[in-house]
C-alpha cells in the first residue's frame, strides 16, 4: 500500500502550469513544510522540518492555485512517486513527490490570517457562521437538524 497523510504550511505560492493539447490539465507544485514531532537533544540547530514536493493534477491543480497561498496550513493526502531524468548536463537526477489525491484546509481563515497564510479568493459566505460553544464544539445553526444523517 502507497498511502502518505501530511499536515503542514505551504513554503510559497503554487507553481501551475498547464498541460499542452486539446484537454489542458493544471499541474500544480508546491512544497509543504512539515513539523517534526522531537528534535534530537544534541542538534539544537538542527532542522525541526521536512519540506516536501507535493504534485497536484486536474482539479486538485486547479484547487490549488485558486485557493492555497504562502502560509496556508493544509492536509494533503496521496501517495509518494518516484522518478528520474537526466538534466541538461547529463547528470541522473532522482526526485521523490507525494501525488495529491486530497487536499483540505488544516485551520480556519481567521487562524490562517493570525499565522501569517492566506486563503485569497475565497468568498465569505451569507450565512452567519456557526460559534463553537464553551466545549469547543461548533453549535449547529437552528434548521439544518433535519439534513444531518445522525439525528
Amino acid at each position: 500500500m502507497n498511502k502518505v497523510i501530511l499536515m503542514g504550511r505551504l513554503t510559497r505560492d503554487p507553481d501551475v502550469r498547464y498541460s499542452q493539447g486539446q484537454e489542458a490539465m493544471a499541474v500544480a507544485r508546491y512544497t509543504l513544510a512539515v513539523d517534526r514531532r522531537f528534535a534530537r537533544r544534541d542538534q539544537q540547530d538542527a532542522q525541526t522540518a521536512d519540506f516536501i514536493g507535493i504534485v497536484a493534477f486536474g482539479k486538485a491543480g486547479e484547487f490549488a492555485e485558486k485557493y492555497f497561498k504562502k502560509g496556508t496550513k493544509v492536509i494533503v493526502t496521496g501517495r509518494i512517486q518516484t522518478g528520474s531524468y537526466t538534466n541538461k548536463d547529463g547528470v541522473k537526477v532522482y526526485t521523490t513527490d507525494v501525488v495529491a489525491e486530497d487536499q483540505e484546509f488544516a485551520e480556519s481563515k481567521n487562524a490562517s490570517s493570525s499565522n501569517g497564510g492566506s486563503f485569497g479568493g475565497v468568498a465569505p459566505s451569507s450565512e452567519p457562521a456557526p460559534s463553537a460553544a464553551g466545549d469547543g464544539f461548533m453549535n449547529i445553526p437552528d434548521g439544518i437538524d433535519e439534513e444531518l444523517p445522525f439525528n
